[in-house]
């Protein structure tokens, strides 16, 4: 069964930067997509960035575009976050997820495993 493990969180100030990591194990494919999502209290869950598995194409929120970036290590099943100018409003938990076929990629219905989450806190 699929697992995923997210890491990295933190508290940084507005400007800084954070690289989450998402361990992923028991996938039997090598084509499927992974993606970050994140959650502020009292809102909805969004997604942040995709990656496909395999082919490496990727996709992103407007709130990521020019900021975030979402990458593969095959070796070490390892899908990556690296965000930069973080923002308070970037504040939230940020979640791991995978899915074999979702479309569009935003559809966290979709996804059918999660980690556990991991918590940015952006301070002013």
């Amino acid at each position: 069964q699929e697992q995923l493990m997210e890491s990295g969180g933190g508290s940084v100030q507005a400007g800084g930067s954070l690289r989450l990591s998402c361990g992923a194990s028991g996938y039997t494919s090598n084509r499927y997509f992974m993606a970050w999502f994140r959650q502020a209290p009292g809102q909805e869950r969004e997604g942040v960035a995709a990656i496909y598995i395999g082919l490496g194409s990727t996709y992103d929120a407007d709130s990521a575009k020019g900021r975030f970036t979402i990458s593969q290590d095959n070796a070490k099943n390892t899908v990556y976050l690296q965000m930069n100018s973080l923002k308070p409003e970037d504040t939230a938990m940020y979640y791991c997820a995978a899915a074999s076929r979702v479309s569009p990629w935003t559809r966290r219905d979709q996804y059918t495993y999660w980690g556990q989450g991991t918590q940015v806190t952006v301070s002013s």
